[in-house]
């Protein structure tokens, strides 16, 4: 990809990738893998970090005799997310607007 995601961007992306449903954290990099190349490990501060906020939080179920850590949004989260998702459908329009000469 061209276009690289900042750390609100980030963000943003893995909360939404959560707000669709809980998931674990080497599948939310393989979703995130579509939009941008990044590592593996620069997935675990941005899910701690919105652990801290209190955004997401997380649960253990087994699977193959392991146990996985799952991420669920909270009910803040879905706030926050909604919040970040009139803001993304703002800035989108006004990069569209640009990009596409409707802006003088």
């Amino acid at each position: 990809m061209t276009f690289t995601l900042n750390t609100p961007m980030f963000d943003f992306v893995v909360l939404s990738v959560i707000a669709n449903g809980d998931a674990y954290g080497y599948q939310i990099s393989q979703i995130i893998k579509k939009a941008a190349n990044t590592k593996d490990s620069t997935l675990y501060p941005i899910l701690k970090r919105l652990q801290d906020n209190r955004y997401v939080e997380t649960y253990d179920q087994q699977f193959q005799g392991r146990n996985r850590k799952y991420y669920s949004i909270t009910d803040t989260g879905r706030e926050h997310h909604q919040e970040l998702l009139k803001e993304w459908d703002t800035y989108k329009t006004t990069i569209d607007e640009i990009v596409k000469g409707g802006i003088s």
